[in-house]
């Protein structure tokens, strides 16, 4: 048996027919940017969230970005990050002209540790950019505690946790405003490039919507240095149609995680925790192996392909030797030892059972 560890072709091949009759739709429609099915989205994604707005934009970086760039930050402001997110967070503070300030994970669910942020905290601290990884909410009662303590934004890396919850409310819906991504690979997954902002905040949520347009407050008159930046019609219109069975597939990769967590019994393979197993949407399932080179090499000789999300973390970056002196013990020693296993929502049980009893051989 041969288990790709991401199939987009078999991902996508049960909306095919309602995908080429939307493409094909929008095709005939003549209008390709800022149109109804963007408008349609908008509304439908916010409504899943549960804000007041949602505002598509051309990706996750982006989303970020404009997030940022809205809140007009003193140059130079500090932005508290998760040491171990994906270099798309701390990216979108650099380019919005602000300094990421890292902070380690906790070993056990990889999330941005509570404890380790109010050190960090200086009078050039503006917010606190939570990144919900592989699927799991950050711990934000405690986060939320500090922002308030000392005045700070949360804004929410949702690029990972479309449909994760966190004491009833989604993802997205847990701080000031949160960028998404709907590139190809996320658990909602557009034909191309994609993503979204979502907020309560009706000032924000306008300015965003210029910014993201060149800066237009009507055709042809900017008013603010925006950018272009737009969800186009053609991607509204696919996440529109793929956004209802969102659930579901959610549904199942939670079926898996629970499946791998109940049945792994391979005492080399340290599991993620299961405390919010049913909350979580596992975009992500990432185990810890101190072998881990090995480890995957035999996984892949018995047909099963894994990943690393991520290998480098970003203050290991070239793009960031500034960052490269930082004492990161704890980031350094995960990125080492994580592995993402087969998790797609397409997957048979008996491939499911493949991969436990590959591993438990191991």
């Amino acid at each position: 048996m041969k288990i790709d560890f991401l199939d987009l072709k078999r991902l996508n091949a049960q909306y095919r027919e309602s995908l080429e009759k939307v493409v094909i739709q929008q095709i005939s429609s003549g209008w390709y940017i800022l149109g109804k099915s963007l408008i349609e989205f908008e509304s439908n994604f916010a409504n899943f969230i549960g804000t007041k707005h949602c505002i598509g934009v051309g990706n996750g970086l982006d989303a970020l970005i404009l997030i940022l760039k809205a809140h007009q930050f003193p140059e130079n402001s500090e932005i508290i990050v998760a040491a171990n997110t994906y270099i798309a967070t701390v990216l979108a503070v650099s380019h919005a002209g602000l300094t990421p300030i890292l902070i380690e994970p906790n070993e056990g669910d990889f999330l941005l540790n509570p404890a380790l942020i109010e050190e960090k905290i200086t009078k050039n601290t503006k917010a606190i950019l939570v990144t919900h990884l592989y699927g799991r909410c950050a711990e934000m009662n405690e986060i939320l505690v500090i922002a308030k303590k000392y005045n700070l934004k949360i804004f929410e890396d949702a690029a990972q946790a479309h449909g994760a919850t966190y004491q009833s409310k989604k993802a997205g819906n847990l701080g000031n405003a949160a960028g998404f991504s709907f590139y190809p690979t996320k658990n909602l997954g557009a034909m191309g490039d994609g993503g979204a902002i979502t907020t309560n905040d009706d000032e924000l949520a306008t300015k965003i919507r210029q910014l993201r347009n060149y800066g237009f407050i009507e055709k042809n008159v900017c008013e603010v240095k925006g950018q272009n930046s737009r969800l186009d019609e053609i991607q509204a219109a696919i996440l529109n149609s793929k956004l209802p069975f969102l659930d579901s597939e959610n549904k199942r990769r939670i079926e898996i995680a629970k499946r791998f967590i109940n049945e792994i019994t391979n005492p080399s393979v340290i599991l993620p925790p299961s405390d919010s197993i049913n909350e979580d949407v596992w975009h992500l399932f990432v185990i810890k192996h101190k072998n881990r080179e090995l480890f995957r090499k035999q996984l892949l000789e018995k047909g099963i392909e894994t990943a690393i999300h991520y290998p480098i973390p970003p203050h290991l970056q070239n793009g960031y030797s500034e960052l490269k002196n930082l004492n990161l013990p704890i980031t350094e020693q995960l990125h080492k030892e994580i592995i993402s296993l087969p998790n797609a929502p397409y997957l048979s049980e008996s491939e499911v059972d493949f991969i436990i009893m590959t591993i438990n051989s191991l």
